[in-house]
């Protein structure tokens, strides 16, 4: 079922109360931090909105992968492999999802992943700066949803963890859309 709503950057005098998505932790994160978040220049935040509602928000900021001292090189070496081997680097350009909630009460109407396609768009149509990845720090029950989006585990040292890195190569999304 197709939801009609548009996407908006947040604005300081947007209401933001009533959202809930059943994750406390991203609740709060959109009434209590966003606001300063995108004040202090770390992470810009996004609504879907339709009726004067929010359904859904995202918040992107800038990221890397990289290779870091007691990390699993094998996830490591496999990621690397997909760059040409005269252009390797020591990190890659990414930018994280840094939260992403969707109502409760419209959860599973594709909305989030709507808003994850909206992101892989933005990326490689209209990106201002070298982006190769996506990346996110995968709540334990959203780590399903990411799969289902096309995500990859970055390593699996995290396999216990709340969160999981996940990342999403932008490169084949691009050269399947014949950009």
């Amino acid at each position: 079922m197709a939801m009609n709503y548009e996407i908006v950057r947040l604005k300081p005098d947007t209401e933001l109360k009533g959202f809930d998505c059943g994750n406390e932790d991203i609740n709060n994160f959109l009434v209590e931090d966003s606001i300063d978040y995108q004040n202090g220049l770390l992470a810009v935040t996004y609504l879907a909105v339709a009726d004067n509602r929010i359904l859904s928000y995202f918040c992107l900021l800038n990221d890397k992968l990289a290779y870091l001292p007691g990390d699993d090189k094998t996830s490591w070496n496999r990621l690397n492999r997909k760059i040409n081997n005269h252009k390797r680097l020591k990190s890659y350009p990414a930018v994280k999802i840094g939260r992403l909630g969707t109502q409760k009460d419209i959860s599973g109407q594709g909305v989030g992943r709507e808003i994850i396609d909206y992101v892989k768009f933005l990326f490689v149509r209209s990106n201002k700066t070298g982006c190769r990845f996506l990346t996110v720090d995968a709540h334990k029950d959203a780590i399903g949803f990411y799969l289902k989006c096309g995500f990859s585990f970055f390593t699996e040292s995290d396999r216990d963890d709340e969160t999981r890195l996940m990342y999403f190569d932008l490169k084949p999304f691009k050269d399947a859309l014949a950009l």
